[in-house]
């Protein structure tokens, strides 16, 4: 079993674990391989090291590790490491994402009708979501029915395996 550190074109950095790098590979080029967080199917290996177990490691000592290090003239951090989000905070967004998808209704491209028509009465009121046109979302906060852009990645959708 390999285990591999990926990241997307946004920054985000996720592993993955694939039978071999052949297997990596196959899936990869067939599309299969996305970001958990945005879909990107643009997916890179990062530089990864195998985990050696040689003893603890004082606390501030992994946490100077972890830290970018600057050196007279640079920044110390890539663009890429400014976009990106902590793990636990991916994980988070993640966990709320799935909450969303698992606690509401998805109307697809019917979002608006469906929002106008709980806002009028016509149907009860439930938890919906689906997918607008920009001109549509303005057009339904214009007439005062609240909406919110929320991008729901596709590993929320589903069960990851």
């Amino acid at each position: 079993m390999k285990v591999l550190d990926l990241q997307c074109r946004q920054g985000h950095v996720f592993e993955g674990w694939f039978g071999s790098e052949d297997d990596f590979q196959g899936q990869k080029q067939r599309g299969l391989v996305q970001c958990p967080l945005c879909g990107d199917d643009h997916i890179e290996k990062r530089l990864s090291a195998p985990r050696l177990n040689l003893g603890a490691r004082a606390p501030a000592a992994a946490a100077a590790l972890a830290q970018p290090i600057a050196t007279e003239g640079s920044q110390g951090v890539t663009p890429s490491e400014t976009v990106a989000l902590p793990p636990a905070l991916q994980a988070a967004w993640l966990a709320l994402a799935r909450k969303v998808v698992a606690n509401t209704e998805d109307v697809g491209e019917r979002f608006a009708q469906e929002a106008r028509r709980m806002h009028h009465g016509e149907v009860q009121e439930r938890a919906i979501r689906g997918q607008a046109t920009p001109d549509e979302a303005v057009q339904l906060l214009e007439e005062g029915i609240a909406v919110m852009p929320l991008p729901l990645p596709a590993a929320a959708k589903e069960t990851l395996q």
